[in-house]
């Protein structure tokens, strides 16, 4: 019997960033479910902080070189891969040059240059969806982490629905304590648009008419998951209610040392 295939969409992983709560679990998390008998794959964003020599990345030059147009410029998408070892887990980064630095960077882009988070996290999304379907990777979950992979369910589910890699996914968003200042670019909606989503679908970013900030995207993206994952304990109680008013799957926070079987048994329950 095939081993059931989860995909990790992760804002942060250690050790190519320094240890928090999610970049912790985000990495102990993929090894927990790979030693469960899951199958794993995991994607971050390549940024420009990371060391490419100390953790040992090269480009994968198969899956690189396609453009992806936002707001009707061309990116070009750079994949690059390292294994974590001794669990010997392959972890891809999504990379370009407009959107995250060569090297030498004090902090993450998405606090660095909050600028461009919106265009950002779009490229960021699109770039993990496009390298999976050049995997030909079918993956039965999609786990996202961080507020950067908001949009992994929208676009999973309007524009990624028709391909195998994603046609029987269950998408799993985590809810944790990562929020940002402030709201994103005005035209961000706009921009989506673009992208061929639809304002209906895109109402939790539209309802309060005060532009697109932390909680929006967050409402966003439980509206479009398949099942909830309270992954902190710090989870504002707004966003708590709006998903559990939701009606979805939900796994509340775990303790630390039960985590992983609590997780393990989520994710079979969803595939059942």
């Amino acid at each position: 019997m095939d081993k059931p295939k989860v995909l990790f969409i992760s804002q942060e992983i250690t050790p190519y960033l320094p240890a928090t709560a999610m970049s912790t679990l985000s990495v102990k998390l993929p090894q927990s479910m790979q030693e469960r008998g899951f199958e794993v794959r995991t994607f971050m964003p390549k940024y420009g902080c990371i060391n490419e020599r100390r953790n040992q990345l090269h480009e994968v030059i198969r899956l690189s070189g396609m453009n992806l147009i936002i707001d009707d410029t061309d990116h070009p998408l750079i994949i690059k891969v390292a294994t974590l070892q001794p669990a010997r887990m392959q972890v891809y980064f999504i990379d370009n040059d407009d959107y995250f630095r060569r090297s030498g960077a004090s902090d993450i882009e998405i606090r660095q240059l909050p600028e461009d988070n919106d265009e950002r996290s779009i490229f960021f999304v699109r770039g993990v969806g496009e390298t999976v379907k050049k995997l030909r990777w079918e993956a039965a979950v999609v786990h996202c982490s961080g507020w950067i992979s908001a949009l992994a369910p929208i676009y999973i589910k309007k524009n990624y629905g028709d391909d195998p890699s994603f046609s029987d996914s269950k998408v799993v968003d985590s809810l944790q304590d990562d929020r940002f200042d402030g709201t994103l670019d005005a035209r961000f909606v706009e921009k989506l648009m673009m992208d061929n989503l639809l304002a209906e679908d895109l109402k939790a970013l539209t309802e309060s008419g005060d532009g697109v900030d932390y909680e929006a995207l967050t409402r966003l993206a439980i509206d479009h998951a398949d099942a909830i994952v309270q992954a902190s304990d710090n989870v504002s109680d707004s966003i708590l209610q709006y998903a559990k008013a939701s009606g979805k799957p939900m796994l509340h926070h775990t303790g630390d040392e039960d985590y992983a079987d609590a997780y393990a048994e989520f994710y079979r329950s969803l595939l059942q």
